[in-house]
């Protein structure tokens, strides 16, 4: 199922993206280029909002939600880089690894790829109620905390 894997590899992605954004504020690079940083550029974006996806796809709850949380993460990734590039280096790192707009985002994107993901699997996979997330993906987690 195509799009099974494309959620999949969105989560990975999207964990990626945010230490790439972190590593560039904290680096104070946020001069050059993030790959991905406009919504456009992203991988994950140009499946999203490419041909293969079927009308009744885009029609589902999950891939609307999916496709404006998206937008959002990258709109806020992009007030982020502006924060850092002004100078205001502290403040664009607490809006990605903190309670900012981008954090919040990603976190309810995240969210919102699981649950589109679980919906695909037949039979959905829970521990105890929670959703398994990739241990990949946890692990950048952690270390974007630390």
């Amino acid at each position: 199922m195509a799009a099974l894997h494309e959620i999949e590899k969105a989560l990975g992605a999207h964990s990626v993206f945010k230490l790439r954004l972190k590593g560039a504020i904290e680096g104070g690079r946020c001069d050059t280029p993030i790959p991905g940083l406009k919504v456009r550029e992203c991988t994950f974006s140009k499946w999203l909002h490419g041909p293969t996806i079927a009308p009744s796809t885009r029609a589902s709850a999950h891939y609307t939600r999916v496709r404006d949380l998206h937008a959002q993460v990258h709109e806020a990734a992009v007030f982020a880089v502006e924060l850092a590039v002004r100078g205001h280096q502290p403040q664009a790192l607490l809006e990605i690894t903190g309670n900012g707009e981008f954090a919040q985002r990603h976190r309810a994107l995240t969210a919102a790829l699981l649950e589109w993901k679980e919906s695909l699997v037949e039979g959905p996979k829970r521990v105890s109620g929670a959703m398994l997330i990739p241990p990949e993906v946890l692990e950048l987690e952690r270390q974007l905390q630390g």
